[in-house]
């Protein structure tokens, strides 16, 4: 029989002894208070006492990430870089919680790494996905988890930047020293355009639509120029494109409505016209053409005009009666302030 149950029985026998006692002596109510004493001390003695309620352990704080340089990446993982709180350094049961969130999706845990012996973490090989990858992270410990951090962002790219140029047009003839290259491409892209024909090069960087511009200078005759794109996640385009430097003078072209005319069938109406285009070969308009009208036997007639949007300028005059045979000169002369004065000539003659 238990050591427990024994005492018991024995506490009982001497409870009755003491009743059938008392009932003579007149002393129970001592007894029993005596006997209760007695039970209870047993019981003190035998049953297990109850331990206080423990404390709860307090949620932590959350890490603080640090946030890449760059956030554009062509590598398919990135290396995470935060800290914890001092209180938590060096202590077991803590870990921290890496979560990662795509576009129109929910956190998924990814990493668990246990808290150091220093206040920073470096958490390698974190996976990314194609396009935007919210990071953020938690601290669980004994308390629970953690609020998240404030988030960090990658953005994986792994694809090549298109280049498109907008101008020269390939195989196009540039009439300068200098040819403006223009174009699209990745928004913040490094954009290298080098011309093979004389090893110079320039660099610009596109904005945040993807539009460049740069000067690239050329030699005489065929330039290929190369152009290469950096985009910000490291990815290479590229692009060729091939101009011709031409002379680089200011044109005017000269025509008349008529070369041969009768001097017998005068007085006779005649329209000269001349076009002005500028170095590159591109039409200059508002630019003073002077037109003079050289004919044997009658004072040189001259009258100006101003070049339309074509770059087209005309006069019209009469050669009057009275002119002889032989030939005359027609001349058109202009004269601009940023490419200097260039002239023409033609021949009118007079018959019989």
């Amino acid at each position: 029989m238990p050591l427990v149950a024994r005492l018991a029985l024995v506490v009982a026998v001497v409870a009755l002894a003491a009743v059938v006692f008392s009932t003579v002596t007149g002393v129970l109510p001592r007894v029993v208070s005596t006997i209760g004493t007695a039970l209870g001390g047993i019981a003190d003695s035998v049953l297990p006492t109850t331990s206080p309620s423990p404390s709860l352990a307090p949620i932590p704080a959350p890490p603080a990430l640090v946030a890449p340089g760059n956030a554009y990446t062509n590598q398919p993982t990135a290396t995470l870089v935060g800290t914890v709180p001092l209180e938590v350094v060096g202590r077991d049961g803590f870990v921290i919680r890496v979560y990662v969130t795509l576009p129109d999706q929910e956190p998924v845990a990814v990493r668990d790494v246990a808290v150091g012996e220093t206040p920073s973490f470096v958490v390698e090989g974190l996976p990314l996905e194609r396009g935007r990858n919210d990071v953020t992270a938690t601290l669980v410990g004994p308390g629970g988890e953690s609020e998240p951090s404030p988030v960090v962002s990658y953005v994986l790219d792994m694809s090549k930047p298109k280049v498109t140029v907008t101008a020269p047009a390939d195989g196009a003839t540039v009439n300068g020293e200098i040819a403006t290259i223009t174009g699209k491409t990745q928004g913040n892209s490094v954009v290298v355009a080098r011309n093979e024909a004389n090893g110079t090069s320039a660099t610009a960087t596109a904005d945040s639509t993807g539009t460049f511009s740069l000067e690239v200078t050329l030699r005489s005759g065929t330039n290929g120029i190369a152009l290469s794109v950096t985009d910000p996640a490291g990815n290479l385009g590229s692009a060729v494109l091939t101009v011709l430097r031409g002379s680089g003078s200011l044109e005017v072209g000269l025509s008349a409505s008529a070369y041969r005319i009768s001097a017998a069938r005068l007085p006779r109406t005649i329209v000269l016209s001349a076009r002005v285009t500028n170095p590159d070969g591109n039409v200059l308009s508002g630019e003073v053409v002077t037109f003079t009208l050289s004919i044997p036997g009658v004072p040189a007639i001259t009258g100006d005009d101003v070049s339309d949007g074509s770059g087209m300028a005309t006069f019209q005059t009469i050669i009057p009666a009275g002119a002889t045979v032989g030939s005359g000169l027609a001349t058109a002369f202009v004269v601009t302030a940023d490419f200097g004065e260039a002239s023409a000539q033609i021949s009118i003659t007079l018959i019989e």
